[in-house]
């Protein structure tokens, strides 16, 4: 039997044979009894105060008192024992035991804990015993912190068992494993607006800072955005005329800034920027035969060289490939035409480079690089009215999100020759499906017109997108793309509206844990 058991059975046998020393008077509280060196105390209505500050023991039995505050025994600072057992407590402030250097032995035994706090045995080095049975703890993220501290201290630990969740009711504490605790929340919060509507947002790094270009059309342009390190807030830095704009796609090469302006009217431009300090300029009408009714733009890199691929929407129009020859960027190749395509992605599949078109005439076409062109490869089955895709990668598969007005927007995999359907997930009214890789969690945004926008997140071990949270109006109203950017530490997410100005959102974690 442990020394500090062997002075609790000392302590209750003086109690029964009626043999107490009372310090002097204010120095054993009423419904106690003390001795030199000990106290018990029970029925007490409330937490007894005014020990001998050269007590080594104190046993709370049956008391009164729901709650303990930080600090609750700074007056005996000598205590190597002490017992809380068959009382009401329900709360304990951390700190509360704050003050007991030589603590030993410490029984929270057979109270109404559900939780406790996260620094509650800070400071309390000298612990070999700890008693926490008899409550009924409720074993979610907050127990997290107790699971990972007892493995850490020299003290043996009787932790008793869950009350709650129902999965876990009656489970030893100890039988517990901390890594099936998911902990760590991120939460979006509105930051910024940035006025006029726009369809498309696009990041980019330029000289070594982040900045942001968007397709605003009704105010007939390409906004660039830089961080205001005074303000702490995106500002303009550049506008490009572009009427009728739907797509800006930004390409830095080295000291140069490209950007192609997709119009739907007046033709398709390339602007340029030689080097830093001067303006923006338009150098160069894209293919203006051929770019009829762009509604998208890509870029991409073949055989060394930065290529963008223009997604042509019209009757008559083809999808047109654009690689840079000299000064400018001509056409290579078209292909896929009369199919008023919607949208392209480019993606790398078995080391090639691949490109997916989605259109309104039939399921989407996936086409890879062979020799000096695209050829197509296959379609993806099971994948009608589809409006738009994008691909993430993770633990080294790839992914598509597919975007349907109509029906279920689609998760599909690459099994290594064609995309398999993996979740389907309801949405109405959505243009844009969009995979973020933010920080180190794999996001994906589900947009809607007519309901509230759908944020998830990637379980890696279901490797199944989760409902994380919703965005939806006043704010956000009809999105059509996202962009994510990091500034300083701090990661933005950009929704550019159709119907309403664009919205900057801040990503916060959030530990549930604490």
């Amino acid at each position: 039997m442990g020394g500090a058991s062997i002075l609790l059975l000392l302590l209750l046998a003086e109690a029964r044979m009626g043999v107490s020393w009372r310090p002097p008077k204010g120095k054993c509280p009423l419904s106690c009894s003390c001795s030199k060196d000990s106290a018990l105390c029970e029925g007490s209505p409330d937490l007894p105060e005014n020990f001998s500050p050269t007590l080594l023991s104190l046993s709370l039995v049956r008391t009164g008192a729901t709650q303990l505050k930080t600090g609750s025994f700074l007056r005996v600072p000598s205590l190597h024992l002490l017992l809380l057992t068959f009382n009401s407590f329900s709360v304990i402030e951390d700190d509360a035991f704050a003050g007991l250097s030589h603590l030993q032995y410490l029984s929270l035994a057979n109270n109404h804990l559900e939780t406790l706090p996260r620094f509650l045995f800070r400071g309390l080095e000298t612990l070999t015993h700890v008693d926490l049975r008899g409550n009924p703890f409720q074993c979610d993220c907050r127990v997290l912190w107790l699971l990972q501290w007892m493995p850490s201290v020299n003290a043996s630990v009787g932790t008793g068992a869950c009350a709650s969740p129902t999965a876990l009711a009656h489970v030893q504490l100890r039988h517990l494993d901390p890594k099936t605790f998911k902990c760590r929340a991120i939460e979006l919060s509105r930051f910024q607006t940035v006025g006029e509507s726009a369809l498309g947002v696009e990041p980019f790094s330029y000289q070594g800072e982040p900045h942001v270009i968007l397709a605003q059309p009704f105010a007939g342009r390409c906004l660039i955005l830089t961080w205001d390190y005074s303000l702490q807030c995106f500002r303009p830095e550049e506008e490009l005329s572009a009427p009728s704009v739907v797509s800006c796609k930004p390409l830095v090469l080295g000291l140069r800034l490209f950007v192609l302006a997709a119009r739907l009217w007046g033709g398709s431009q390339l602007w340029s920027r030689p080097s830093p300090g001067l303006r923006l300029a338009p150098t160069q009408a894209l293919a203006p035969k051929q770019l009829l009714r762009p509604n998208d733009a890509e870029l991409l890199w073949l055989d060394g060289q930065p290529c963008f691929v223009v997604v042509d929407a019209s009757k008559a129009g083809s999808t047109t490939l654009l690689c840079r020859d000299g000064p400018g960027f001509y056409p290579r190749q078209s292909l896929h035409a009369w199919h008023r395509d919607t949208d392209a992605e480019v993606l790398e599949l078995d080391g090639r480079p691949h490109l997916l078109l989605a259109s309104a005439s039939q399921r989407p076409v996936l086409f890879h690089w062979f020799g000096s062109r695209f050829e197509r490869r296959t379609d993806i089955p099971e994948a009608e009215d589809v409006y738009a895709t994008r691909h993430f990668k993770a633990n080294g598969d790839v992914f598509l999100c597919l975007t349907r007005y109509i029906g279920d927007s689609m998760v599909m995999r690459w099994d290594g020759s064609m995309f398999r359907l993996l979740q389907q997930l309801p949405s109405r009214g959505a243009h844009v499906f969009q995979p973020l890789l933010i920080a180190k969690d794999q996001l994906a945004i589900l947009g809607s017109d007519f309901a509230f926008s759908q944020v998830f997140r990637l379980d890696p071990d279901k490797g199944l997108l989760d409902p994380l949270q919703e965005l939806g109006p006043p704010a956000l109203v009809a999105p059509r793309a996202f962009a994510h950017i990091t500034m300083a530490g701090r990661h933005f997410l950009f929704a550019a509206c159709f119907k309403g100005p664009t919205q900057i959102y801040q990503l916060h974690e959030l530990d549930l844990s604490a």
